[in-house]
């Protein structure tokens, strides 16, 4: 299958990012390269668009669909936590803007072998962002404790009915090893009220999530990798990212406004004394949000939401 990626807010994060001609710009989930395209084409023969990627079918595309952007462009088959490393591997110390696309893409949802979708009933139970990586979404299905598919199911899915699910996994795993997306499928709907099923969306949607953020470890590797990915920037230069899921969202704010105000100091103090300094400024106090006439065009943006941060450096 073609690798093929609707990039979501893609003018308003080109927007956000003010694109220096001459400037360093850095992808970090780098996709099918629709949102690298758009930097490359403002660029001059001075900048640079360096693209991080962990999938393999992700980095093979966007080298093609940036290939006549090749003397500007760079591309790093890694996960963005390695950001600061692989830069400093190819002599970049900082960059002039960053981009964050989180998720999952359109290809990988809509390769049944992916095991992202559960729209496919014989597809194996993978969710790997990085094929590399050995453990598999199967493992988790058939070695988490009821108690930690619970958990990941509620914090990760949201899922009023995660300890119910988690149950009937157990259960079911006893018999046989759940080894198909379509398998797991039909224990999360006998998991969930019939009434619920005929109303709500598809009732296996939240589960699948759960693990997939769980088996990429998507929200720790957000969480720890905010920081750095601020203290890259040059003065002036803005990070954009763009989250898919509310606990995303809010690791992503929580950042931003810690970056703007780091004070530790009692209110009660007249002066700040722990000595942390703000790192630069929110630009969206509110997250810019798909319009009307994208929401139309592609139903998956409906819950994107993008954030934005400007590095001051003193």
């Amino acid at each position: 299958m073609t690798f093929h990626h609707n990039s979501v807010l893609l003018q308003e994060t080109i927007d956000a990012l003010q694109i220096r001609p001459d400037g360093i710009y850095v992808d970090g989930t780098l996709g099918g390269g629709g949102h690298s395209y758009e930097i490359c084409k403002r660029l001059s023969d001075k900048g640079r668009l360096i693209g991080i990627d962990q999938d393999a079918a992700a980095v093979e595309a966007a080298a093609g669909r940036l290939g006549e952007f090749k003397d500007k462009v760079t591309i790093i088959r890694s996960n963005y936590c390695e950001m600061k490393n692989k830069l400093a591997g190819i002599g970049v110390t900082t960059a002039d803007g960053i981009l964050l696309d989180l998720g999952v893409s359109s290809y990988q949802l809509d390769t049944a072998d992916r095991g992202f979708t559960y729209r496919e009933e014989d597809a194996p139970l993978d969710m790997r962002m990085d094929q590399r990586q050995v453990r598999t979404a199967k493992d988790i299905v058939n070695g988490y404790s009821e108690i930690d598919l619970y958990r990941i199911i509620r914090d990760y899915g949201e899922d009023k009915f995660a300890k119910n699910i988690a149950r009937h996994i157990v259960r079911a795993r006893q018999e046989k090893p759940l080894e198909t997306t379509g398998e797991l499928v039909q224990v999360i709907k006998a998991a969930v009220p019939m009434k619920v099923r005929a109303v709500g969306g598809h009732p296996a949607k939240k589960t699948f999530q759960a693990i997939r953020i769980e088996l990429n470890n998507e929200l720790g590797v957000l969480r720890d990798s905010l920081d750095e990915m601020i203290g890259l920037l040059n003065d002036r230069g803005r990070i954009c990212i763009i989250t898919f899921h509310s606990l995303e969202d809010r690791i992503v704010k929580n950042s931003f406004r810690r970056n703007e105000d780091p004070c530790t100091c009692p209110k009660e103090f007249p002066v700040c004394v722990c000595g942390k300094r703000p790192m630069g400024r929110v630009i969206t106090r509110k997250p810019i949000l798909p319009g009307e006439e994208e929401l139309r065009a592609n139903s998956r943006a409906k819950s994107a939401k993008l954030r934005v941060f400007e590095r001051e450096i003193p």
